[in-house]
């Protein structure tokens, strides 16, 4: 990142658990985000699993970011994570990407993963900044483009644990051709 470029003041956000009445915010942030945005109803059907957690980021009253993830034993996987575009390059995602981190361990969870579109730069760049790096493209992941997808991934430093371990997804069986 060139340090010449104007970057937004940062902006303090406190990140705690997602509720029930952040959700116009939250999909307000979602609709203004990706073409294909999830519904109210993706968000609960997912919110409802047990290890699957929401966050947002909040500035003073305004929701201005969230996450959900889900937690699994030895990593954490990122199932959508947006600003609201008015508080891009704020450091608001950098600040929600840091929380995440923070909750890995090096003896338990040691790293985080996500899909990204390939069409989304702006994405792998945030992501490929914060640390994160792709490991593998996911052919036709997703269903209502048919798009692939780049499986993204954060390791801890100090994780000397085994090679990438496979995530089973819809599109595994697929991959081995």
């Amino acid at each position: 990142m060139s340090t010449n470029r104007t970057e937004k003041e940062q902006v303090r956000v406190h990140i705690r658990w997602m509720i029930r009445r952040d959700m116009p915010e939250v999909l307000q942030t979602e609709q203004e985000s990706f073409e294909y945005a999830w519904t109210e109803e993706d968000f609960l059907r997912c919110l409802r699993q047990r290890n699957c957690i929401g966050m947002v980021a909040e500035q003073g009253e305004k929701v201005v970011g969230f996450m959900i993830y889900e937690l699994h034993k030895a990593k954490l996987h990122i199932l959508n994570f947006a600003v609201h575009p008015s508080c891009r390059r704020s450091r608001v995602g950098t600040q929600m990407v840091a929380k995440l981190i923070s909750k890995l361990s090096s003896h338990r969870r040691t790293r985080i993963t996500l899909e990204v579109r390939e069409t989304n730069l702006g994405a792998q760049l945030f992501f490929r900044q914060q640390g994160f790096r792709a490991v593998r493209v996911l052919r036709c992941y997703y269903e209502d483009s048919g798009e692939d997808a780049f499986l993204m991934q954060y390791r801890l430093a100090d994780d000397t644990g085994e090679e990438f371990e496979e995530t089973v997804n819809r599109i595994a069986q697929f991959e081995e051709s």
